[in-house]
């Protein structure tokens, strides 16, 4: 489980503000605190949420298809290349997986869609590209997906 916390906590490192942590802090705790407002259990939740949202979309192939047919390739291949990550609105985030896609994570998270939309765009970027540390798709990235959420729900 080795490279899985690695990667979390490299998504953690990304997503701080500025992209710097916390000296001392572990980063995985310190993306789980921002992005939950301050509360473990709400980042945990955060995060969990947009994996979940990934692997129900047919995991990192089906998303970068969803996003590719969107007209987000571009996005998309920047998340998964080794430079760096092009951003992309929430806007573009619903037309890539419908208001529905969102209401769910909205649902899920106890928010509004508009909300969730800003958070996926915030999150989705980096997760992706922490999940392809090589510049593409892992063989395992399924089994990464749900050894993630296995260790968020501790």
């Amino acid at each position: 489980m080795g490279l899985l916390d690695g990667i979390l906590s490299n998504v953690a490192g990304s997503v701080l503000s500025g992209g710097q942590s916390q000296q001392g802090a572990n980063p995985l705790d310190a993306l789980v605190n921002s992005l939950g407002g301050g509360t473990q259990t709400g980042g945990a939740n955060l995060l969990g949420a947009v994996m979940s949202m990934v692997q129900q979309n047919g995991g990192l192939p089906g998303v970068i298809n969803m996003l590719q047919n969107s007209g987000l390739g571009q996005q998309a291949d920047s998340w998964v290349g080794t430079g760096a990550n092009q951003s992309v609105s929430p806007d573009q985030l619903q037309q890539a997986f419908g208001a529905s896609g969102l209401g769910n994570l909205a649902a899920q998270l106890g928010t509004s869609q508009g909300q969730a939309g800003s958070l996926l765009a915030q999150v989705l970027p980096e997760l992706m590209n922490q999940l392809t540390p090589n510049g593409q798709v892992p063989d395992n990235h399924n089994d990464l997906i749900s050894q993630g959420l296995a260790l968020l729900q501790r």
